[in-house]
């Protein structure tokens, strides 16, 4: 049918929401998340002091949320330090209101077609 293949920019967009959600799927992905919220930047090895896994496992963690958008790392001499980045969550959040909102609509119709039925 024609006008329901996406546009680039919003294959794109497609691509990152399914990310970030993947990412956001994982309860010790949101565990890091939570634990980099409102805190200083910090080290794979500060975050493994905080949840019962190595630092070795925090590291691909952080490497998928860096992925999604969700972390920055930064080179302070031989460390790595990692900061929430939490401008995806937006995007996210924007798409679930858009979401949301289609879903609102559509049941007004059916509840306005209930109604003179």
């Amino acid at each position: 049918m024609p006008g329901l293949r996406p546009t680039p920019s919003a294959a794109s967009a497609d691509v990152e929401l399914g990310a970030l959600f993947a990412a956001l799927a994982d309860p010790t992905r949101r565990q890091v998340i939570r634990s980099l919220s409102g805190a200083e930047p910090v080290t794979a090895s500060g975050l493994a002091g905080d949840l019962p896994i190595t630092r070795q496992a925090i590291a691909k963690h952080l490497a998928a949320l860096e992925r999604a958008g969700l972390v920055a790392p930064s080179r302070e001499g031989r460390e790595t330090r990692y900061r929430l980045t939490p401008e995806p969550l937006g995007d996210a959040i924007a798409w679930m209101e858009e979401v949301g909102a289609r879903w609102d609509r559509s049941l007004e119709r059916l509840s306005e077609r209930a109604r003179r039925a």
